[in-house]
């Protein structure tokens, strides 16, 4: 399902630590538009071989919006925002802990595929795991912005972009990943704190980019409570779900432990965990 916003209100929970992790919800109908294969666009990553379909530019110039995907297969996407905004270097030279290798190392453990959203900040301060997580197959990458501030005018407390600045941020960002060593960075973009309106669709459209939106917030962020995030996914899974997580152990620190939790039970219920380029790709098929 391709979900078009006209107007956002933002859902979520405000996070801690000068980072907002938030949901945006749709006010309107969402509008379906058609799949096409992935092409080279100007400051996109480049079109590889092999990439599943990404939604199309729809005709009033906006970048399309992608929050779940089919529902007739029990299919769940689990993603997780490694997040740093551009002037929290010093706290990450300090010794304040952004990444959450332990995460990863239980994904693999536990074999789960998953989509991982870099800031060009944090693939500058941790080049090693981004290319890391970038080679390794169970993971694919996509963009989350350079610096992590808001592409509204109003997002839960983060510095504002000027709409001068919101394409080249994210240009900065495919950049910054690929200088770091991801190999390929998937085509797909999620805007910090989840928010947007229709001038940042605009201004993001040309670079080809599907945006990745979420139905089901973990509620990790800024949470010392394993079992409540656990409780709060395993409630809200539904067949095509994408969940939203956090790779940053300074403001999730529990998501680790929380997955461990989610993973066998979800597969009790007969949840097959998938990248979300798999769910779009299932979307396409199944329009």
């Amino acid at each position: 399902m391709i979900a078009l916003v006209r107007r956002v209100a933002c859902l979520a929970a405000l996070c801690a630590l000068g980072a907002a992790f938030a949901a945006c919800g749709a006010d309107e109908a969402p509008r379906h538009h058609p799949v096409r294969g992935a092409t080279d666009h100007p400051g996109s990553p480049s079109a590889i071989p092999g990439t599943p379909p990404i939604h199309a530019p729809v005709p009033d110039g906006l970048a399309p919006v992608f929050q779940k995907g089919p529902t007739r297969d029990k299919t769940v996407a689990l993603t997780f925002d490694a997040d740093m905004t551009a002037d929290q270097g010093q706290r990450a030279d300090d010794g304040e802990a952004f990444d959450n290798p332990d995460l990863i190392d239980t994904l693999r453990d536990l074999e789960v595929p998953a989509t991982v959203f870099m800031t060009g900040r944090w693939a500058d301060q941790y080049p090693e795991e981004a290319r890391d997580i970038g080679e390794d197959q169970l993971f694919e990458v996509g963009n989350h912005s350079y610096s992590h501030y808001s592409f509204t005018r109003s997002c839960f407390g983060l510095p504002v972009l000027p709409e001068q600045q919101l394409r080249s941020d994210v240009e900065r960002a495919f950049t910054a990943i690929r200088k770091a060593g991801v190999p390929h960075v998937m085509p797909y973009f999620r805007f910090p704190g989840g928010c947007y309106d229709d001038r940042a669709l605009r201004a993001i459209a040309p670079l080809g980019v599907t945006v990745i939106q979420w139905d089901v917030v973990s509620g990790d962020a800024s949470t010392t409570d394993a079992s409540r995030v656990a409780r709060q996914v395993l409630e809200g899974v539904r067949p095509g779900s994408v969940v939203v997580m956090h790779c940053t152990r300074s403001a999730a620190p529990v998501t680790e432990e929380a997955v461990r939790a989610v993973v066998p039970e979800l597969r009790a219920r007969g949840y097959r965990f998938v990248k979300v380029s798999q769910l779009i790709e299932a979307s396409g098929r199944r329009r």
